[in-house]
């Protein structure tokens, strides 16, 4: 009985240390130190409506917008089902996929330099990445600029702005946030349509 009991209290101690004040410490410091992070950075529109998350990609398919990568995540771009589609490089029905993506796009920029850039084409190992390479922001440039009407000079400019560089001058490569870049576009150029 005594060793039962002594089981008891540290299971008692351990679950209120670990599953209350733990969270709530962490909880704390978040809100404090990284209060956006913290709330799931969260971006609005010019209006000040939600429009998505700057962690989270989503998906765009209007011709003045930059898209980003596919996602394999649930129904694609869904948060609570996030994963890849864990289709390996033999698979032929990734291929089938990555091939008819790449002819869409190539369809879709007529004017593009180069092949497809090869993140526009396969899904991030999460499904929901919000990045793509500067590259592959360019690769689009064209097709966005001659929808919206501006001379693709300027759309480069706003894409090198909102580029962001290695972390720490040396973790993970150059990337630009889509979601980010496409409301800037909004701003600076006007909504062509509607906003994301």
């Amino acid at each position: 009985m005594k060793t039962f009991l002594v089981a008891l209290r540290a299971t008692a101690v351990t679950l209120v240390l670990t599953g209350l004040c733990y969270p709530l410490v962490m909880t704390g410091l978040g809100q404090l130190l990284f209060p956006s992070a913290a709330k799931g950075s969260v971006v609005r529109n010019a209006n000040g409506n939600p429009v998505g998350s700057a962690l989270i990609g989503q998906s765009f398919t209007k011709p003045w917008y930059f898209q980003g990568r596919p996602s394999a995540a649930g129904n694609g771009y869904d948060p609570l089902a996030s994963g890849g589609s864990n289709l390996g490089p033999s698979s032929a029905k990734l291929r089938e996929r990555v091939q008819a993506d790449a002819a869409r796009l190539a369809r879709e920029n007529p004017q593009a330099a180069g092949p497809v850039p090869v993140e526009l084409v396969t899904a991030s190992g999460s499904g929901l990445d919000p990045h793509i390479s500067p590259h592959a922001a360019y690769w689009q440039l064209p097709r966005v600029a001659r929808a919206r009407g501006v001379a693709p000079e300027r759309v480069k400019q706003v894409v090198d702005d909102h580029s962001e560089g290695r972390d720490l001058g040396l973790l993970g490569e150059p990337r630009v946030n889509v979601l980010l870049l496409n409301l800037a576009l909004d701003r600076q150029f006007g909504a062509t349509g509607p906003t994301p």
